[in-house]
């Protein structure tokens, strides 16, 4: 026989070799199984948390001088841009998986781009099998029926990861009407020039429109202050998400000597006690009277009602197809293709999850300027080192009217933002085309309040 020949046999009786091999290491989770089960088997044959936990079991050969160094970054990028830990406890408790998790899941194994290449050829069995990817895409499918129905959409985007807003929820007209006071008054501030609506102007966005808002005596904060606007929808409150709820949130800038400066809940509560006619009004809803938990629930009950509906995006999930052009389902379908639609998700297209700023390069070195505690992020509460540099992850309803952006302010315009954002989260650098175009779809999400559209009022000053 050739040398040829004999190469040639070799290399055909490896590839079969390989090829058993294949099939009985890979092999799909039995059809039998409950979903819950077949998706714990496919995340365990995948070597999911060999990089996305913060004590992986490492592969012998990450002890290899090259092969070791590769391995050891693919962990360290791993680990830093998804941590699996939760929803895997969440899943073997048969409780509900937060949606980022399951768009996350859902987009790196529609993609193909999950599990890496690299550590397949190792480990032959974490490669999916079709019969494995259909069953993964079928079980965040059902997750997210199950947990987070899509009622309003059209049968076409019913199991999108976004979600039309609503028009509007269960309150206490009551308290609403209280709340809506409260939220305008400026006795919530120790000098009376300040009030909630201060930072976010209703007719101006939800914000001020400010790099930082001005609080009493002139002096201003340290991060940019977040829309109020569809505030209902986000899993905590503030940038590093010390406020749990949206009362918890009203609780913080009357004490917050920078914004409105009071000493105490008592100093506020004492001048409105000093007002008959709102004493009474305040008694007849809240019997037990003026204090910080009725008036914060009650500002937390109008906050409510800040939903913003029927932005032309909302129309077009609705199944108006009119209602969105060419450029702006261009801007959509770009939006998901580069992982935007991992973590702005739900009604608010965003407030979820706390997420990295910088996974794919460091913004912070780049941006040049010292690094403040409000660039700490959710650190601050924690002191996980893993949560430096993490936000809560900013809702994008009606982004166009809400510059300049990021939590240092640093953006000045929507096509400023969406450039970072992919440089930074994603590791692309966009055409100016692809900016164009999804910038053209943020300008869709701009929705109603109280049935108008809304604009801005500074907009109209310039």
């Amino acid at each position: 026989m050739k040398k040829s020949s004999k190469i040639i046999l070799s290399v055909l009786v490896v590839v079969i070799v390989l090829c058993v091999v294949y099939r009985l290491v890979n092999r799909a989770p039995s059809a039998s199984l409950e979903s819950n089960a077949q998706m714990e088997e496919i995340i365990e044959s995948s070597g999911c948390m060999a990089c996305h936990s913060a004590n992986p079991k490492l592969p012998f050969y990450a002890g290899f001088p090259i092969a070791g160094k590769l391995v050891k970054e693919d962990v360290r990028l791993g680990y830093r841009s998804f941590d699996m830990i939760p929803m895997v406890e969440a899943l073997k408790k048969g409780e509900k998986i937060n949606e980022v998790d399951l768009a996350k899941v859902e987009k790196v194994i529609a993609d193909g781009t999950m599990p890496l290449a690299k550590y397949y050829l190792v480990h032959w069995g974490s490669s999916l099998t079709d019969t494995e990817t259909q069953m993964a895409l079928a079980w965040v499918k059902s997750q997210r029926a199950a947990s987070y129905p899509n009622l309003l959409a059209d049968k076409q985007w019913a199991n999108e990861a976004v979600r039309p807003v609503q028009d509007s929820v269960p309150v206490d007209m009551r308290k609403v009407i209280l709340g809506k006071m409260l939220f305008h008054d400026v006795r919530l501030s120790a000098d009376n020039t300040v009030s909630c609506s201060s930072c976010h102007g209703l007719n101006t966005g939800g914000v001020d429109n400010k790099a930082f808002s001005e609080g009493v005596g002139g002096q201003h904060g340290g991060v940019n202050a977040p829309t109020v606007y569809n505030a209902l929808y986000n899993f905590v409150q503030f940038w590093d998400g010390r406020a749990a709820t949206l009362a918890d949130q009203a609780a913080g800038p009357p004490l917050n000597p920078v914004e409105m400066a009071c000493k105490s809940f008592d100093e506020i509560c004492d001048k409105l006690k000093a007002d008959a006619a709102f004493s009474k009004a305040f008694t007849e809803v809240y019997p037990d009277g003026i204090n910080e938990a009725n008036i914060t629930n009650a500002i937390q009950e109008f906050e409510r009602t800040l939903l913003t509906p029927n932005s032309r995006f909302d129309k077009y999930l609705k199944g108006d197809k009119t209602a969105m052009n060419a450029e702006e389902v261009s801007g959509y379908d770009l939006f998901k293709k580069y992982n935007c639609a991992t973590c702005h998700v739900g009604e608010n297209m965003g407030g979820q999850s706390y997420e990295l700023m910088g996974i794919k390069a460091d913004y912070f070195a780049d941006r040049g300027t010292e690094l403040t505690v409000e660039d700490n992020g959710r650190y601050k509460e924690t002191k996980n080192e893993r949560d430096r540099h993490r936000f809560k992850v900013p809702g994008l309803r009606n982004i166009a009217l809400t510059a300049p952006y990021f939590h240092d302010a640093t953006q000045a315009t929507l096509e400023d933002a969406v450039v970072a954002m992919a440089k930074y989260e994603v590791g692309v650098n966009l055409s100016q085309q692809e900016v164009k175009q999804i910038v053209a779809f943020l300008k869709t999400l701009t929705g109603e309040y109280e049935g108008k559209l809304l604009t801005n009022a500074n907009d109209s000053k310039k």
